[in-house]
């Protein structure tokens, strides 16, 4: 415990709207109810997707976020499926990402979180070139508007994605890191991840968990020739616990102590924003979070 109380977060909390499992609207009350400062908000479809909010309903959904003294810690622009991977699906994917980070930044953020696919080992072959080529041009969008598309971290190791993402001409893709990811499926040490990644990671989801035997992570994430992506399967896995549990923080893997101070030692002062993708009761566990992260502020 002395590790601790030596270290001092001042990292703003934020919560993932969608985990209260209550709607945008309620879920923004329901954030600020459990003491978080700002909120991550799914931006692919429904009402949230950016062909449905026209210029005035933006401008009237900033507002109501910031009459509750909220901010916006990042939108989700997870497009699901293979990722970037299959190049005949990457230019309506790649337009449709432009079209969140656009919505990030009439909402108040620069960053728009996603699954990129797994990068894979050969950097010659077709799906690494479909992967790069779609990054790229990503990467050259987002910095033209000072915004961040950030990878989250989880499908291959820390070292293997530093690596991918060093070929890109800017950090317009950089890193949304998740330590939980890192511990239940490729068994990467989350506390080497951040110190790999320090020149990269602009936003962070606080989640706990454990692993309780190898797997593919393509059988997770989706490859090509794979099953797809899809967050519904994964979160069974989650809630099955055959594989691999995502539990309330503090009771998984994750060294929260050694996490949260190497996170300092980088200087990393953006949003930890807490994810809670399974559990009947995402208000009771979202709120535990909270005071989690604030024993060590």
């Amino acid at each position: 415990m002395k590790e601790r109380f030596r270290l001092k977060l001042t990292n703003k909390i934020g919560v993932i709207v969608d985990s209260f499992g209550i709607g945008v609207r309620e879920g923004l009350k329901k954030a600020k109810e459990v003491g978080a400062q700002g909120v991550q908000i799914y931006a692919v479809k429904g009402e949230m997707d950016p062909d449905n909010l026209s210029p005035a309903a933006r401008r009237e959904l900033k507002s109501y976020i910031e009459s509750l003294g909220l901010e916006i810690s990042a939108l989700c622009g997870d497009l699901g499926g293979h990722g970037f991977q299959d190049r005949a699906a990457n230019a309506a994917k790649v337009e449709k990402s432009k079209r969140i980070l656009d919505l990030a930044k009439d909402l108040g953020t620069s960053i728009v979180t996603t699954h990129i696919g797994i990068v894979p080992h050969d950097h010659s072959g077709e799906v690494f070139d479909a992967m790069q080529g779609a990054c790229e041009e990503l990467s050259q969008y987002a910095s033209s508007m000072q915004g961040y598309f950030a990878i989250e971290t989880g499908p291959e190791t820390s070292a293997h994605l530093k690596g991918f993402l060093d070929t890109l001409s800017s950090k317009g893709v950089s890193v949304n890191f998740d330590p939980a990811n890192m511990v239940m499926v490729t068994g990467d040490d989350p506390v080497q991840g951040v110190h790999t990644l320090k020149d990269y990671i602009v936003h962070t989801h606080v989640k706990d968990g454990i692993r309780y035997k190898e797997v593919d992570p393509r059988e997770i994430y989706g490859a090509l020739g794979y099953e797809p992506m899809d967050h519904g399967k994964i979160a069974e896995m989650v809630r099955s616990g055959e594989i691999f549990k995502e539990v309330p923080l503090g009771e998984g893997k994750v060294d929260f102590d050694a996490y949260f101070q190497a996170l300092v030692d980088i200087g990393f002062t953006g949003y930890l924003t807490i994810e809670r993708e399974v559990g009947d009761q995402p208000e009771i566990d979202i709120r535990k979070a909270v005071d989690f992260i604030n024993r060590y502020k």
